[in-house]
């Protein structure tokens, strides 16, 4: 009989992960891209030329470079954020992340205590939202519409909550293809953002995960570059522009939070070789690799949304995305996601249910987030007209559409 763990383990742990069985056969959840866009080739040939020039730098924490992460990869994203982005910085104001998640991780271990309250869109990122809940933060939701967050709601929250005495330790928001609802705010509203921000004195934590890959618009300013008073915290990621499992993110800020980011991160550093690579990879060949990979995302959205018209009809109400990798989808009464989604998986089709993407849970019942990266045009039909079919069979929704025409046959 093996050791009993269960009696000595922290009383206030998450429940359990399940032991991994593999993906559904229609998978349409996480941050997963195109495996197909993936540049394999360019990256071996960049992890040869760099090992046999610098692999000695591997001997040690830092690769010569200091805690900030390798500064050529960090000149990289200086350069490109300025060129891309709108937004100058140095390679000094770079810190190199294991992904934007430990960005985001590392500015809300930053400024919040149990049960400090901020700011963030009404649906936003599911795995933000679990680190604030995890921990205690007073998560308050402001509305959104087509173009991302609503600067008058924005404004009536912060009142509301100076009434009570209550100051948030800052804005979280998603303003380029935001996840999960895919908007992206204008220039003017980002601006006003920033009024609004300095009137009551709250910092913002811009989340630009998805920034590199907005087709069909040109892409804002970020908001920190239209920032005069460095109120503006800038995360980023390669997740998505190069490879999710690479794991390479990064924050831009001024010193005064750098140094306290640094002392938070006590991981002994970003993964060295994927550093190296990417640092080797992406002067030369990281637009034209977007641009095709955006090109191909844009094709596989193409198809989600004709199958969702095709398989829902009305009943499905989304938005059309302008980038990014995923649609959110709400439908009417009497659906529930998560149970949709539990039913769904049982069958082969895995969805990420609305609550987990929303900050007052109850509100994304009806609501649930596609993933259209890593599937094939043809696994999308298919998984959206199954999605259809198990939605029809369990809620009598949708009423009209293909999958209520297959059955009938």
């Amino acid at each position: 009989m093996s050791f009993d763990y269960a009696a000595h383990v922290r009383p206030d742990l998450p429940p359990p992960s399940p032991r991994w069985a593999g993906f559904p056969r229609y998978n349409f959840i996480g941050g997963h891209n195109d495996a197909d866009s993936i540049p394999a080739d360019g990256l071996a040939a960049a992890a040869e030329r760099v090992l046999r020039r610098d692999g000695r730098k591997l001997a040690t924490y830092g690769m010569d470079s200091g805690p900030q992460g390798y500064r050529p990869l960090r000149e990289f994203v200086a350069a490109t954020l300025a060129a891309r982005a709108h937004l100058p910085c140095s390679a000094d104001e770079v810190l190199i992340t294991s992904g934007s998640g430990q960005g985001l991780e590392l500015v809300s271990a930053l400024f919040l205590q149990p049960g400090d309250t901020l700011l963030v869109e009404a649906s936003t990122y599911g795995g933000s939202l679990t680190r604030l809940r995890r921990r205690g933060a007073n998560i308050v939701g402001v509305e959104l519409d087509d173009e991302g967050m609503r600067i008058d709601s924005l404004a009536s929250v912060l009142e509301g909550l100076r009434s009570k005495g209550i100051k948030p330790r800052y804005i979280y928001t998603i303003p380029t293809v935001q996840n999960p609802t895919g908007t992206t705010m204008g220039r003017e509203r980002r601006l006003e953002m920033l009024r609004v921000a300095a009137a009551h004195d709250v910092p913002i934590l811009e989340d630009d995960c998805y920034a590199d890959l907005l087709w069909g618009a040109e892409r804002p300013p970020a908001i920190r570059s239209l920032d005069r008073d460095e109120r503006v915290i800038y995360v980023g990621s390669f997740s998505k522009s190069i490879s999710p499992a690479l794991r390479l993110g990064y924050v831009v800020a001024g010193w005064d939070v750098l140094s306290r980011l640094l002392a938070l991160k006590t991981d002994g550093g970003t993964g060295a070789l994927e550093q190296l690579v990417l640092a080797e990879y992406c002067p030369q060949a990281f637009d034209g690799h977007v641009a095709a990979l955006t090109g191909t995302l844009r094709d596989k959205c193409a198809t989600m949304l004709a199958a969702l018209e095709q398989e829902f009809g009305a009943a499905a109400e989304f938005h059309a995305p302008n980038g990014g990798i995923f649609v959110w989808i709400t439908l009417p009464e009497p659906v529930d996601t998560s149970k949709l989604a539990q039913i769904a998986l049982a069958e082969g089709v895995a969805i990420n249910a609305g609550p987990e993407w929303v900050a007052a849970p109850e509100s994304g019942r009806r609501s649930f987030r596609l993933c259209f990266g890593n599937t094939s045009e043809q696994e999308i039909r298919e998984g959206v007209a199954r999605l259809a079919e198990i939605c029809h069979r369990e809620f009598g929704l949708p009423l009209t559409g293909a999958n209520v025409l297959r059955a009938a046959d």
